[in-house]
């Protein structure tokens, strides 16, 4: 699933191209994603001007002068700027024309979302999919004491606990295996048993992890391409993520593979404690 470092490539890539923009037109090819496509999306925003892009956790945010568009890239969809000429392919969905670019959004399961913020109705962080997401990992109050006062009562794992999203956003399932390895936290520990200083060192790791895969554009592991087409390449330097029964990079130990909550986790037995 596209998460953060994903969602944010996609929106640097796009912004060059669509803000301060009209939108001259909006096609819609198939309404039927994760929530149906609003049928008068096309007349709310065609004609206006994109004012700036924005994202919150893993959704991508457009804002107009009188609301947001909200778009959530699903368990394997792209947004990627298209030549006018180019014609559409199987499970590509929804178009966004401008003057100079065409962005479209492809989605082969149809789990990614196109929908409308009304300004009337508040700041688009008071939208439904986005009023209970927790704190963004770059925002200057998340650290250490954050993340201790946040999982005093919980007994999940500490994987499970980042998965959630509601303490922090984006830290999806490779950058937390990651996050915890460069912390030498074992991913089962319980989230309410670790220390202030250990939250210390993995507000740290999950800070420089996302930033690295930032810089990498993200992770490709099936579908996601980046806003050019250009494929993420965090996962070909990842320490511990899909190499189970490789050497550890620091202490050449076998890496582990475990299942938490149906998703693979990858850790280190000797750095991970």
């Amino acid at each position: 699933m596209p998460e953060l470092p994903e969602v944010e490539t996609t929106r640097r890539g796009i912004a060059p191209t669509v803000e301060g923009r009209e939108l001259r037109r909006l096609i819609v090819r198939e309404p039927r994603l994760r929530w149906p496509v609003p049928a008068d999306l096309a007349a709310l925003v065609e004609g206006r001007r994109v004012l700036a892009t924005g994202r919150r956790g893993k959704y991508l945010l457009m804002q107009f002068e009188h609301g947001w568009l909200i778009v959530h890239l699903g368990m394997s969809g792209s947004l990627r700027h298209v030549h006018p000429d180019e014609a559409p392919r199987k499970h590509d969905h929804v178009d966004w024309v401008f003057d100079q670019a065409v962005l479209r959004l492809h989605d082969p399961r149809r789990f990614g979302a196109v929908l409308w913020h009304d300004a009337a109705a508040g700041p688009v962080e008071s939208h439904p999919l986005l009023a209970s997401l927790g704190i963004e990992p770059f925002d200057d109050r998340f650290d250490g004491g954050w993340l201790f006062r946040h999982t005093r009562r919980r007994s999940a794992p500490i994987k499970q606990a980042l998965l959630m999203g509601d303490i922090v956003v984006g830290v999806g399932n490779i950058y937390a295996s990651e996050s915890l390895f460069r912390a030498g936290i074992h991913p089962r520990t319980a989230a309410g048993r670790i220390s202030a200083a250990r939250y210390d060192k993995l507000a740290a790791a999950v800070r420089a992890t996302l930033d690295d895969a930032i810089r990498a554009g993200g992770s490709s592991l099936r579908d996601y391409v980046g806003a050019g087409g250009e494929s993420g390449y965090f996962q070909i330097d990842a320490r511990v993520y899909d190499r189970a029964g490789q050497p550890c990079r620091v202490c050449a130990t076998p890496i582990r593979r475990l299942v938490q909550g149906q998703r693979a986790t990858y850790y280190c037995p000797k750095c991970q404690r």
